[in-house]
């Protein structure tokens, strides 16, 4: 599935695969945003590592994160911890 973005007056809906190679997508919606900016993601299926750090730097600025689910913020939480404590990332295999 792909990515979509949806904006009206300050609230961001992104649906679908939010992967890197999206993320200018999104940075650029944010930025074109009045504020306060809102980011929707109710109907967000797939998130990567790289997105989970920016949505926790949204948060940080103040942009508020609605619909999002517990699997996400579960994440979005320990990235922020692994961050404060200076943790590497686990690498695959």
């Amino acid at each position: 599935m792909t990515l979509r973005i949806d904006s009206v007056r300050g609230r961001i809906r992104i649906s679908g695969d939010f992967r890197l190679e999206r993320l200018d997508q999104v940075k650029g919606e944010i930025e074109r945003s009045e504020s306060p900016v809102v980011l929707d993601l109710e109907e967000l299926n797939l998130v990567d590592v790289e997105c989970v750090r920016f949505l926790n730097e949204c948060e940080a600025k103040g942009v508020s994160l609605v619909h999002c689910s517990l699997f996400l913020r579960t994440w979005m939480s320990q990235e922020r911890k692994r961050t404060r404590e200076g943790t590497p990332r686990r690498s695959k295999g």
